[in-house]
C-alpha cells in the first residue's frame, strides 16, 4: 500500500487536490524513467525527476510493481492516466461500474466490484512482481481485510488540516513493524512498515 502524504495524514485536500505533495516527483535534477517513455502526470509537460536521494528508492519501487489496484475515483480524477499507468504493467480499478465503453481498449485495466477479488487478479497479472495498494478508501479497505504486507509513504512537509485520508476510512487499530526504509530526500522523507500479523 503506497502513497504520498502530508505529516498530518492526508493524501489530497476535501477537492482531491495535492497541493504541494507531488513537487518532489518534478523538482529534482535525476530522471526516474526515460522521458519518452512516460504519460504527463504534472499536466503541465514535466517529467520525473527527483533528488539524488530519491531516484535510486523511486526506480527500484517502480521497477518492482507488476500491477495496481485503485478506486474508481482516483481513476476518474487522472481519466485511468490515459491508459498509462505511472508504473506497472496492468492496473486493477475497484468499481461498481464497468471500464467506460470505448476508453483505451489497448490498455491493461480491469474492473472489479470487490477488493479481494481485485487483489486476486492484480497477484495474477502482476506474476512474479508486486501488487501496489493505492493509499485512500479502497487501500484502507484492502488493508483491514489482510491483504496487504506492507505499508509505504512518502511523507510531505505539509499539513493539510483535512482532506482525504491515507488509510481512509479504516476504523480498528493496526499495528505495523518498525520502519525497515528510512530514507531522506528533499522535500519527502520515504517510509516502509511491515505490516505485523
Amino acid at each position: 500500500m503506497h502513497n504520498v502524504v502530508s505529516v498530518d495524514g492526508f493524501i489530497a485536500d476535501r477537492n482531491d487536490d495535492v497541493g504541494p505533495l507531488h513537487d518532489w516527483y518534478f523538482s529534482g535534477d535525476t530522471p526516474i524513467v526515460p522521458a519518452d517513455n512516460q504519460y504527463d502526470h504534472s499536466g503541465v509537460g514535466s517529467h520525473f525527476k527527483v533528488s539524488r536521494a530519491s531516484a535510486d528508492y523511486v526506480r527500484s519501487m517502480w521497477a518492482g510493481i507488476g500491477a495496481i489496484v485503485l478506486g474508481r475515483h482516483l481513476f476518474d480524477l487522472v481519466n485511468g492516466w490515459e491508459g498509462r499507468p505511472p508504473t506497472g504493467d496492468h492496473v486493477v480499478v475497484v468499481s461498481h461500474r464497468p471500464k467506460p465503453e470505448g476508453w483505451h481498449p489497448e490498455a491493461s485495466y480491469h474492473f472489479l466490484d470487490d477488493v479481494t477479488a481485485a487483489v486476486d487478479k492484480a497477484r495474477e497479472l502482476a506474476g512474479d512482481r508486486d501488487v501496489a495498494v493505492n493509499a485512500g478508501d479502497v487501500g484502507g479497505q484492502i488493508l483491514a481485510a489482510g491483504l496487504v504486507d506492507e505499508v509505504a509513504m512518502d511523507v510531505v512537509p505539509v499539513v493539510f488540516g483535512s482532506g482525504k485520508r491515507f488509510f481512509g476510512g479504516i476504523d480498528r487499530q493496526l499495528l505495523l513493524d518498525d520502519p525497515h526504509v528510512v530514507i531522506q530526500g528533499e522535500r519527502v522523507l520515504h517510509l516502509k512498515f511491515a505490516v505485523r500479523r
